[in-house]
C-alpha cells in the first residue's frame, strides 16, 4: 500500500519536537551518543538503545533514571551479527509499534596503515559500521512508509571529505553512509521520509585515544577548525534534534558538518 506523505501544518516559528517520535539509535550510549540520547527523552521521545559496552550501557541507564526520563530501550546487540541483529530489530519493533527515527551512529575505528590490514577486518569495518544500518533501515522502512513519516540520520566524519592516513576502512564507511543518505533519500522521499547524514568533526571521545599526542590532536584540530573551541556532544545533539523533528521536513539528501568549521561546502 502506497501512503502519500503527510502535509506538515504550517506554523509560525515552528517548534522542533521529536514528542512521541520512537527512535532507533545504534551506539547510542557512546562519546556522542549519550547525550544526545538523553536529549530525546527530555522532549519526550521513546529511544531503543543499541549498544554493545556494558559499562556505557549501565552509565546510560543510570542518567536517565536520575533524570527521571522514563521511553529508554537499551539492548547489548552485537552489530556484526546481521542474522542476530535484524531478529532483535524485528522483535523491538513490534514491541514499541515500530520505529520513527533510525540514527546509524554505531562504528568502529582500528587504526594502522593500510597495508597491515587483512580484508577480513576490513570487513568486518562495513559490517560494524555500514551493513549493519542497512539492516536498522531495513527493518524500519515499512513503518515509516506505513505512516508517511519518517527520519534516517547517517553518521559520518570529516575524514570521509579529505582522507585520513591510517583509518581507511573507516573512512571508506562513513563515504559509504553520506552515499547511502542521498540514494536513500532519492528513493524514500515519495514516502514523506528524509534522510541525511551529519559529519562531525574532531570531537573530544574515546577515539582521540588512538592518538599518541593528544595535547598536538588538539592544537592540530582547532587550526583547521574556524571555530576555536572543541565541540561538544550537544553540538551534535542539537543537530540530530532537528533533523529528526518536523522543521527539518523539507530538508533531505544533505550532509550536515558540524566540525567548529573545518570543511565548508
Amino acid at each position: 500500500m502506497n501512503v502519500q506523505p503527510k502535509q506538515p501544518v504550517q506554523k509560525e516559528n515552528q517548534m522542533i519536537s521529536v514528542a512521541g517520535k520512537v527512535i532507533l539509535y545504534t551506539g547510542a550510549a557512546g562519546g556522542l551518543g549519550a547525550e544526545t540520547t538523553l536529549n530525546f527523552l527530555r522532549a519526550g521521545a521513546k529511544v531503543v538503545a543499541l549498544d554493545n559496552d556494558p559499562v556505557k550501557n549501565a552509565a546510560l541507564q543510570a542518567s536517565a533514571d536520575k533524570g527521571g526520563l522514563g521511553n529508554l530501550v537499551i539492548r547489548a546487540v552485537d552489530l556484526s551479527d546481521l542474522t542476530a541483529l535484524r531478529t532483535s530489530l524485528e522483535e523491538l519493533s513490534r514491541e514499541v509499534g515500530g520505529f520513527d527515527v533510525v540514527i546509524n551512529n554505531a562504528a568502529i575505528y582500528p587504526s594502522k596503515p593500510f597495508e597491515e590490514y587483512s580484508l577480513e577486518e576490513m570487513q568486518r569495518v562495513q559490517r560494524i559500521n555500514v551493513d549493519a544500518g542497512i539492516v536498522c533501515v531495513q527493518v524500519a522502512l515499512p513503518h515509516m512508509r506505513e505512516r508517511g513519516w519518517g527520519r534516517i540520520i547517517n553518521i559520518a566524519s570529516v575524514t570521509s571529505n579529505g582522507g585520513w592516513a591510517n583509518l581507511s576502512p573507516y573512512v571508506q564507511s562513513k563515504g559509504a553512509l553520506i552515499g547511502l543518505a542521498r540514494a536513500w533519500a532519492r528513493e524514500f522521499g515519495a514516502y514523506g521520509i528524509t534522510v541525511n547524514a551529519v559529519s562531525p568533526g574532531a570531537f573530544p571521545t574515546d577515539a582521540e585515544k588512538i592518538h599518541p599526542d593528544p595535547e598536538g590532536y588538539t592544537r592540530f584540530v582547532l587550526d583547521h577548525q574556524a571555530i576555536k573551541r572543541r565541540g561538544s556532544a550537544s553540538d551534535i545533539a542539537n543537530a540530530l534534534m532537528f533533523l529528526a523533528s518536523d522543521a527539518a521536513g523539507f530538508i533531505t539528501g544533505q550532509t550536515l558538518n558540524v566540525d567548529g568549521g573545518w570543511v565548508m561546502n
